[in-house]
């Protein structure tokens, strides 16, 4: 997801795809702990996200 896309969603939407990017987080950790995640690229791109969220989010509250 683009930060430009991200700035056009309101501070509710960023939070609720903030807990739904840290879910997904958490089970791609699970799920390379037990070996079973092929794509590791992917963990990275979702830990990106996360703190692209946080600081667009922070952004938008001030």
């Amino acid at each position: 997801m683009k930060a430009k896309e991200i700035r056009e969603m309101g501070a509710d939407e960023i939070r609720r795809k903030i807990d739904d990017s840290t879910q997904e987080m958490f089970n791609l950790r699970f799920q390379h702990a037990t070996g079973q995640l092929e794509n590791t690229a992917r963990l990275n791109k979702t830990k990106k996200e996360v703190a692209r969220l946080k600081t667009i989010l922070k952004e938008v509250e001030q």
